[in-house]
């Protein structure tokens, strides 16, 4: 019997732009409280979390000014695409990113959505904004990174 061939990457979207704009220090796993269209359009891969961000109110994390798009075959009962989403953390979890976002600076940002056991899940990551500098210091070492390996390659033929 043939084995399952799992993909390399199960996202059904991701926030390639807060790799590069926040130095990334703690990362969690969060359900997202969603209605039935709503997980149909991230089924579809219709989400965005570009400029999407997580915010603690009454003891409670959001995640906010996501773009989860209407979903084409809803009907007048379809959702408000930047709606407020509950994300579904233990209370520990919740008063422990709450504590982190004192600090100035801190933020927390969603990195990518994915399906785990047919429920939508987000990791969201515990961010601290990188300076001008440091975004050229990353992109150096990235393109050194990648030249060494070139010569590797070459050398290995």
């Amino acid at each position: 019997m043939a084995k399952k061939i799992k993909a390399k990457d199960d996202s059904l979207a991701q926030n390639k732009k807060a790799r590069h704009d926040y130095a990334i220090s703690d990362t969690v796993e969060a359900g997202i409280a969603l209605t039935g269209t709503e997980i149909k359009s991230v089924r579809e891969r219709r989400i965005t979390l570009r400029d999407g961000f997580v915010q603690v109110r009454n003891d409670e994390a959001y995640l906010m000014n996501v773009n989860i798009s209407e979903y084409a075959e809803g009907n007048q009962f379809n959702h408000d695409p930047l709606r407020n989403r509950k994300l579904l953390l233990h209370k520990k979890q919740i008063l422990a990113l709450e504590e982190q976002t004192k600090n100035k600076g801190i933020t927390i940002v969603p990195l990518k959505v994915y399906l785990k056991k047919g429920f939508a899940k987000v990791l969201i990551g515990v961010a601290k904004g990188k300076r001008e500098y440091d975004k050229r210091q990353d992109i150096k070492k990235r393109d050194q990174q990648r030249e060494i390996e070139r010569t590797l390659r070459r050398r290995a033929k």
